[in-house]
């Protein structure tokens, strides 16, 4: 049976930390590939990652691999972290990123675009736009100023993912006062990727 992009990871789904070794070249580039079509910019400095079950497995293998992890209750560990950002067959998940080289200005502009991360949105042609459940696992701005970093789920109704499981258009953006853009409608290429994460 053919695995689909929602299914959780497991440790068996894991290589060793030897045979990752071996592998490791070719596996990055067939995921940096995946990762091409769903990493998409909107505007000049938000960037919108479109997560799945194989970018979650390269980031678990990274993180293990980084801390040379390979007891089973290290491995629990990551993979309670990274499995909630894998699609659930009815939402994509999203990491979020603001980008600003000049630490002065990220300062600045992190200050101004508190809630950012509330005003992401997906649309699927047809319907209204769908914003952003943003942080479920933790707080990441404060009074002062918003993070450089969001983990964003956007759930859909079943009419929403049938409609663009069958092709239609699919759009992005961020409507907030200080930065508003968006990508509409999505390159072929990218929607169909997004929409298989719907099965």
């Amino acid at each position: 049976m053919q695995e689909t992009r929602m299914d959780k990871l497991t440790r068996e789904d894991l290589y060793s930390l030897e045979k990752y070794a071996e592998i490791r070249p070719e596996f990055r580039q067939q995921v940096m590939a995946h990762k091409k079509i769903r990493v998409i910019p909107v505007g000049p400095n938000a960037t919108f990652h479109f997560e799945d079950r194989l970018t979650m497995q390269y980031q678990v293998q990274e993180m293990l691999r980084a801390e040379r992890i390979f007891e089973a209750a290290g491995i629990a560990e990551e993979l309670a972290v990274y499995n909630p950002l894998i699609p659930d067959g009815a939402n994509w998940k999203v990491t979020f990123m603001l980008g600003y080289p000049d630490i002065e200005e990220r300062r600045r502009k992190l200050a101004i675009l508190h809630g950012v991360e509330t005003r992401c949105w997906v649309r699927v042609a047809g319907f209204d736009p769908v914003f952003a459940i943003a942080d479920e696992d933790l707080e990441r701005d404060n009074e002062e100023k918003t993070s450089s970093v969001h983990f964003l789920r956007f759930e859909l109704t079943p009419e929403m993912a049938a409609a663009a499981k069958a092709g239609a258009g699919i759009s992005i953006g961020v409507d907030h006062p200080e930065y508003a853009h968006q990508v509409a409608p999505l390159p072929e290429a990218q929607r169909a990727s997004l929409a298989a994460d719907l099965d």
